[in-house]
């Protein structure tokens, strides 16, 4: 917008007729928005702009229609388009778009690695370890991230929902916490957006739990917990073509609470399953 030129130079004397003319446009118009700098629309798109980039800073993954959807709960009315634009514009993206001739690096760690591939624990709730998977259904996909103990191998925590979120991760770390009750357990992941939230940060820090983040393209930092996710795509995910998110969720959640927590019995666990490993263990520290 030249108008505010404009304005400078006429307070070094220059007329305001000649530099509208010079510029191309009228002193009317000029007059119009000095009276008036910032239209009622410009206000709205730059309130909307701050809270679309609060949004965003607060989960990465968000894209402008995620975003839409957290303005309209905050009580802003916008349409996709309008919000598409102004993303656009301001170049908020989420982290997963793929955009031609762009390689994306994983963002930056926002927690030590504690762990450095030791998968072991002499004790429960001493170490757990978290990620989030993927599978298709007929009305798209949905996304599960799980939590478990080394000690035991027991997924202590999980959470199943349409969209891999920041609140996908916090409901799981809640979870696994309503269930377990810990204090200083090192909570270790990848370095996804979702860990690197603000709001699973914070999760964290108000559960007195301490967070370790793996490094950049070091597969085997959170090997453990990709093998429980193995399991669970042979066993679950590509054992047919799923209708619905809900049949698929009934299914994973059947898996992990009658198969894998009670029948499936392991060699790391001295053959048994996590649910009788935890069962002797406390019986013998009882005793």
């Amino acid at each position: 917008m030249m108008y505010p030129l404009v304005q400078d130079l006429a307070v070094d004397g220059i007329p305001v007729t000649l530099t509208c003319r010079v510029l191309g446009f009228s002193k009317q118009a000029f007059y119009k928005w000095q009276a008036n700098p910032v239209t009622d629309r410009e206000w709205a798109d730059a309130h909307l702009i701050n809270t679309a980039l609060d949004v965003h800073a607060d989960d990465p993954a968000f894209g402008y229609r995620f975003i839409a959807d957290q303005l309209a709960e905050r009580g802003i009315t916008a349409s996709e388009n309008r919000v598409q634009r102004l993303c656009q514009q301001e170049q908020i993206w989420s982290v997963f778009a793929k955009k031609r001739g762009l390689s994306r690096r994983a963002g930056p760690p926002v927690h030590d690695d504690l762990v450095d591939r030791d998968f072991t624990a002499d004790a429960a709730n001493v170490t757990w370890l978290t990620d989030i998977t993927e599978h298709p259904t007929a009305e798209g996909k949905l996304y599960m991230c799980a939590i478990k103990d080394v000690w035991s191998t027991r997924i202590v925590g999980y959470s199943i929902g349409p969209r891999m979120t920041a609140e996908l991760a916090v409901s799981a770390l809640s979870n696994a916490v309503a269930l377990r009750g810990p204090a200083g357990t090192t909570v270790h992941s990848d370095r996804g957006s979702q860990f690197r939230s603000t709001k699973f940060v914070t999760a964290l820090k108000n559960h007195g739990l301490v967070g370790s983040m793996g490094r950049v393209g070091a597969c085997g930092d959170n090997a453990a917990m990709e093998s429980f996710f193995s399991l669970l795509q042979k066993n679950v995910l590509d054992r047919q073509r799923w209708t619905s998110r809900e049949e698929l969720r009934v299914a994973i959640v059947i898996w992990i609470e009658r198969t894998y927590h009670r029948r499936r019995r392991q060699r790391g666990l001295g053959r048994l399953t996590p649910v009788e490993f935890e069962l002797l263990a406390t019986a013998a520290t009882a005793a």
